[in-house]
């Protein structure tokens, strides 16, 4: 006897429709189970965990019987063990043990236990989608997975806890209720990590700070150690604009295909910040392996990638940031295809001047020759460097700052004007996939970042002197109208393009 179970296969952030086929036939060869359909060793091992999860659960497995199982379309590669429940539930089904009917129209996935258990798998909220956009609308999925299907509406989810309990519901005897989607898009933001009044001093820093966060603007800080640069870094994500439930469930779709979801919050509605460590491979920052998955620069979508000690990570590493931070986007491409992956996000980079970390300090004497910080500092190449919108300098904190007892302005009220600065821009940009300033490309900054006579003067200046290049010469209009929206004007003032101009100025200069 023949079945077909609905099921999916994830590739990249997009899930693919798999129809799992299972034939139960009386052979010359009884007791063998074949597994057909490009599977990896996760799937081919899915045949000894159905087996002893089907006996396990009191139901009969057709061991006298020759079992063959097809996943189709065959020329796409199957990886995971998101397919022993439906090859169990087809195995049963083919064995008329469960009626053929009981799902058409449906979508079944979970890992089992050797007892029968449904484990979590990852991938579901891009199975949910599919599932959307085609007639299949009924969903079977782990229960510590239910949550997370069900933030997409249009849907009837199904928590399954175990085989027995799914055999039941098909049978009629135990029902399974459908999940009831609860809102988890909640209005109030959650209090920041780090407050910015709890950081002492540096007004300079955490003024380019609000710039880079109105307009989504790259940032580096270089200055010595303790003088504060990770400290802030860790307090931007609290003066972010919230994430739209749009953005939400585009970030929860990439943390559901790399498996970093919790339960508990199904929804991510905090603004990602990831700060991996300098030992990090090309694949872990950008993506990769034989089946890609998303890199630290897809988990930051939408939100801060933070890099630490910047010349300490390796240049092959860094150079491989400098196409996805133009493009917004990662492909990844190998023999059997090519994946791509969003990476909109803000980079934030911290550095000391020197490897002592002390050149150009007031109070410490630096112990580097010239050669050494110059070697130090030609680990981050121009190219890149050409591609942070805003350098500065973070000197160390004086006492008397230090000591001051008055606090200063918290990341509330900060976040308040840099949200209405974000609706300005997405007024401006309607109409647009653009998402604030720093996205713009030549068409639009021609169109809103133009500059009265007195402005282009100082802007014809600038590139004479500063030695800018083209890339530069735009970055700079941006950030020039970032902070015109921050200060609520329509045109971009001298003042404006003054500012941005002083944050251009390379730091790292000797």
């Amino acid at each position: 006897m023949l079945a077909k179970i609905g099921s999916a296969a994830v590739l990249g952030l997009e899930a693919l429709p798999v129809a799992v086929e299972v034939d139960v036939r009386r052979s010359g060869q009884a007791g063998i189970m074949t597994l057909v359909g490009l599977p990896d060793a996760a799937v081919r091992e899915s045949s000894e965990r159905t087996r002893a999860a089907i006996r396990n659960s009191g139901l009969t497995f057709p061991g006298d019987k020759r079992i063959t199982i097809n996943l189709a379309p065959a020329d796409l590669r199957k990886e995971g063990p998101a397919y022993d429940l439906p090859i169990a539930i087809g195995i049963l089904m083919a064995s008329g043990q469960l009626p053929p009917e009981a799902l058409d129209g449906a979508i079944l996935m979970g890992e089992l236990s050797l007892d029968g258990t449904l484990r979590h798998v990852r991938g579901v909220l891009p199975v949910a989608d599919m599932a959307r956009h085609s007639e299949n609308t009924t969903l079977y999925v782990p229960a510590h997975d239910a949550a997370e299907a069900a933030l997409l509406p249009g849907l009837q989810v199904y928590p399954v806890v175990s085989l027995a309990s799914l055999v039941a519901h098909l049978q009629g005897f135990a029902p399974i209720t459908p999940y009831s989607p609860a809102d988890h898009y909640t209005e109030l933001p959650p209090p920041p990590a780090v407050d910015f009044a709890e950081i002492q001093g540096q007004e300079h820093a955490k003024r380019a700070l609000e710039v880079a966060a109105a307009g989504g603007h790259n940032l580096l800080m270089v200055g010595p150690p303790g003088a504060g640069k990770t400290l802030m870094a860790r307090a931007l994500p609290g003066i972010l604009p919230r994430l739209s439930l749009e953005e939400a469930l585009e970030v929860t779709r990439i943390y559901s295909v790399a498996d970093q979801l919790s339960a508990d919050t199904p929804l991510i509605q905090i603004r990602p910040f990831r700060a991996p460590h300098h030992t990090i491979s090309n694949a872990g920052l950008v993506g990769g392996g034989n089946w890609p998955r998303p890199g630290e620069i897809s988990l930051a979508h939408r939100g801060v990638l933070f890099l630490d000690e910047l010349p300490e990570f390796n240049s092959r590493v860094l150079e491989v940031m400098r196409q996805p931070m133009e493009d917004k986007t990662v492909t990844i491409s190998r023999a059997h295809g090519s994946l791509t992956f969003p990476a909109s996000f803000m980079l934030v980079a911290a550095m000391n001047p020197c490897p002592c970390g002390y050149y150009g300090d007031p109070e410490r004497q630096c112990t580097c020759s010239i050669g050494m910080i110059q070697r130090y500092r030609k680990r981050i190449s121009g190219p890149l460097l050409d591609r942070i919108d805003i350098h500065i300098e973070v000197p160390r904190v004086a006492y008397d700052k230090l000591a001051n007892a008055t606090r200063g302005e918290p990341s509330d009220a900060i976040r308040a004007r840099i949200g209405a600065a974000r609706e300005r821009q997405q007024q401006r940009l309607a109409g647009t996939r653009l998402a604030c300033n720093a996205d713009m490309g030549p068409a639009q900054i021609r169109e809103f970042c133009t500059l009265r006579e007195d402005a282009q003067a100082l802007m014809r200046a600038a590139m004479r002197q500063m030695h800018l290049s083209a890339r530069a010469y735009h970055r700079i209009l941006k950030v020039s109208r970032t902070i015109a929206d921050l200060e609520g004007t329509e045109g971009i003032q001298t003042h404006h393009l003054a500012e941005a101009l002083q944050y251009r100025a390379r730091v790292l200069d000797m």
